[in-house]
């Protein structure tokens, strides 16, 4: 399986899955240049990581939960935010770079889509922060108009991943 779908899979980012590749905590090898992740592996690692933390069947939307799953805490003028950045990336987009910035290749779910596209969901995001004040998780969109996906879809996933992995904790 590919990075993203193992990412979804196991309640954490795509980096975070790259990481354990890298460091050899799952089973992958590399073809043409992405990574290719063995299944049992990962579910291993999934129920290591499960017996470790215990599983929780809801999220908790705190501050301290939100921070402890990558978040940055933020008070200021009465307001007591915490910026999610590492949720800022469409969940299922994976975009490789050359070293000048551009985009040399682009995959939703695991296929190929233009380089354009790529951007334009790369950039559809512009923030995503828990406010402590409504105990919600906000979207500040982007001025990037995927063709794709809707603003909904891409909300949906977001959500999604920020719950997995707060439920994960």
């Amino acid at each position: 399986m590919n990075t993203t779908t193992a990412a979804t899979q196991a309640g954490v980012t795509t980096d975070t899955i790259r990481t354990w590749c890298r460091n050899g905590v799952v089973v992958a090898t590399k073809a043409a240049g992405r990574w290719v992740i063995d299944t049992a592996s990962l579910t291993a690692r999934i129920a290591i990581g499960a017996m470790k933390r215990g599983i929780r069947k809801t999220a908790r939307y705190t501050a301290e939960t939100m921070t402890a799953i990558g978040g940055r805490r933020w008070q200021k003028n009465g307001m007591d935010r915490v910026y999610l950045n590492d949720f800022e990336i469409v969940p299922g987009l994976e975009l490789d770079h050359y070293k000048s910035g551009s985009i040399s290749g682009a995959w939703l779910d695991g296929e190929k889509i233009s380089h354009a596209e790529g951007g334009r969901l790369g950039t559809a995001v512009d923030k995503v922060y828990f406010d402590a004040a409504d105990g919600k998780v906000h979207i500040k969109w982007g001025w990037g108009n995927p063709r794709s996906l809707d603003r909904d879809e891409i909300a949906d996933r977001i959500f999604g991943a920020v719950r997995a992995a707060a439920t994960a904790l």
